[in-house]
């Protein structure tokens, strides 16, 4: 007998002396986009996650999740995952060894375009082409961080890419890895509503989004522009895209630098926005 996975319709089957339904909330659905967590805290997903569209997602099998609780594969009777720093140092390192084991059983389900990625202030930020690119995967392994993070030679031994939400610190992964992984859900198709909601948003351009308005047309005196009232949808058209230049150019001189030197443009030039 072998541990290949075999498809049987939209569900994997996989030879085992439990059926699998006994073993997790949910089937492994074949050729849905999976998210595999290795945490101390299992307890804390799916957290947001399991709320509005993402949480229906979730419950009807257009993707789906699993946590991998790193404590059983601690070492001693007390199950200890960390040690102390080589050389010196304050706190305490998530171990080699134990990360190790962890990660073997996240392999196990893991399938053809499938990126590890550890959750760390020192890796490259999270952006909406990181999150296409994740969304574009077979599934993600997710590894969380705690105490002064993990033994240098996991990352390097199971090729895992880090990933960070910012320049700041948290005291764990693991809503960093929620982030990513709402990031990223969301634009798998058929979570959200409506698709091409994705496609007007911030970032998806290059450019930040143009500013909203809704019901009622005028509220503590301020009124919504009249051009978005007009029905006249080309002139919207122009002036969302109007907007939405001033607002990066304003509040985001990087990307604005960035997206002039994608379509040809001088950052510098005086236009009226």
């Amino acid at each position: 007998m072998t541990d290949t996975p075999r498809s049987h319709g939209r569900k994997a089957i996989r030879p085992t002396f439990k059926p699998r339904e006994l073993m997790t909330p949910t089937p492994e659905l074949a050729g849905v986009w999976r998210a595999q967590i290795i945490t101390l805290f299992p307890d804390a997903f799916p957290g947001v996650l399991g709320a509005s569209l993402t949480g229906k997602a979730l419950q009807e099998g257009l993707w789906q999740m699993e946590t991998i609780d790193l404590r059983p594969f601690g070492e001693t009777k007390h199950r200890n995952v960390d040690d102390t720093p080589a050389g010196g140092g304050a706190g305490m390192v998530l171990r080699a060894d134990v990360l190790g084991k962890a990660l073997d059983k996240a392999a196990e389900s893991e399938r053809g375009n499938w990126p590890r990625v550890y959750l760390s202030p020192r890796g490259k930020h999270l952006d909406q082409k990181m999150a296409q690119r994740f969304a574009a995967c077979d599934g993600i392994t997710l590894l969380c961080g705690r105490f002064e993070g993990v033994d240098e030679r996991v990352i390097e031994e199971y090729d895992i890419e880090e990933v960070s939400l910012g320049d700041f610190i948290l005291t764990g992964g693991e809503i960093a890895a929620q982030a990513l992984i709402d990031a990223t859900v969301r634009l798998i198709p058929r979570v959200l509503g409506n698709y091409d909601s994705t496609q007007d948003e911030s970032f998806s351009h290059g450019l930040l989004e143009h500013p909203q308005y809704t019901k009622p047309a005028v509220w503590k005196d301020r009124a919504i522009p009249e051009i978005l009232q007009s029905g006249h949808h080309a002139k919207i058209s122009n002036w969302r895209q109007a907007m939405a230049e001033r607002l990066t150019k304003e509040r985001r001189p990087d990307l604005w630098r960035a997206w002039c030197a994608a379509h040809n443009r001088d950052p510098d030039e005086d236009q009226e926005l």
